[in-house]
């Protein structure tokens, strides 16, 4: 049995993921905690945080292990933790998602980017940042992320025993979802196998700039009469991004005809068009793109488009940011006229 000790610099483990409703991220906390109690022989304590809608809304799992002689007396949410594991990476832009990490700890996220890029987004030289496509793996395999993510967090943090954790899983699965062990367990193993680590270089945590989002014109002068909102998506700054499941459509405009069967059946105002001469002199209104800043990754679109201009595709930042379409509600001079 691996001891708590190995490795640490307090009796304490404690880890938080921080993950979205749907992605598994309550259950791999069952199953991390119970493979700890029970086979690891660790006192252990768990919790999660999540809302009444539970898919699409910020999920927190909260596991803290003791060795045997050390009781966990405190039943408060994990807030100073020494591994994060992040089950989607749009949670980065919450600078509440890496609070209280412990300098020296751990940041996991399920992304394709390297740990680079997640270092120089997150701005943090103190922790060791691991990378694993854990939603490549589960597409791959036919299974949710929690599983890859579980295997992942057995590869950098040497505490967990993976045959505890692998044990773990198998009793879950077999009681109920037999037809779906052992593509789980192949899902746990290659998470991780495939984790990509760089470690901290011992440098300053780096202040935070402010999480990028889109000023807003209105103010006391300006504002419309009853401080009523009128902007599509509920509001100009909400990004619903988070909400995202790990898949978006992609739009293909060489096939798309402009018939508005896609914005008709999106429930946030996603699709963004503009007014120009159709060529015989009528006015008319074309889809020039997406706004991914308010999509939640519904597929409704796709299902709707009658000319498959719309397909589902895995989600990346890059891919986002290269073709989001941002709306433009208004500008300046148009609030100040009204």
């Amino acid at each position: 049995m691996k001891q708590m000790t190995e490795g640490a610099t307090r009796p304490f483990l404690e880890i938080r993921m921080e993950s979205i409703g749907g992605l598994g991220a309550n259950l791999a906390g069952k199953i991390l905690s119970e493979s700890g109690v029970l086979r690891q022989g660790w006192n252990g304590w768990y919790a999660a945080s999540y809302g009444s809608e539970k898919k699409g809304t910020p999920v927190k799992a909260f596991v803290r292990f003791a060795p045997p002689d050390v009781a966990i007396r405190g039943t408060y949410p994990v807030d100073e933790p020494d591994v994060v594991a992040v089950f989607h990476e749009a949670l980065l832009r919450n600078l509440s998602t890496l609070s209280g990490l412990r300098p020296g700890g751990t940041l996991l996220v399920n992304t394709k980017r390297s740990p680079a890029d997640i270092r120089e987004q997150v701005r943090r030289g103190d922790v060791k940042i691991a990378c694993v496509d854990a939603l490549g793996i589960s597409v791959r395999e036919g299974t949710r992320i929690n599983t890859a993510m579980l295997g992942a967090l057995c590869h950098v943090v040497p505490q967990l025993d993976p045959e505890a954790v692998r044990e773990g899983i198998a009793e879950t699965f077999s009681a109920r979802y037999q037809h779906l062990l052992e593509a789980n367990l192949r899902t746990f193993e290659a998470g991780r196998m495939e984790v990509v680590e760089e470690q901290g270089s011992g440098g300053p945590v780096l202040s935070q700039p402010d999480a990028p989002t889109h000023g807003s014109v209105l103010g006391y002068a300006t504002q419309y009469i009853g401080g009523a909102i009128l902007s599509p998506g509920n509001s100009v700054v909400k990004d619903l991004s988070v909400s995202r499941q790990g898949f978006i459509p992609a739009l293909d405009l060489d096939s798309c005809i402009h018939c508005a069967a896609c914005d008709q059946v999106c429930p946030d105002a996603c699709f963004v068009w503009e007014t120009r001469d159709n060529g015989k002199g009528r006015m008319f209104q074309y889809l020039v793109g997406i706004d991914y800043q308010y999509c939640k990754g519904c597929q409704k679109c796709v299902v709707a488009c009658p000319t498959h201009a719309l397909s589902t595709i895995p989600e990346t930042e890059e891919y986002v940011q290269r073709h989001r379409v941002p709306h433009r509600f208004w500008t300046q001079k148009e609030v100040i006229v009204r």
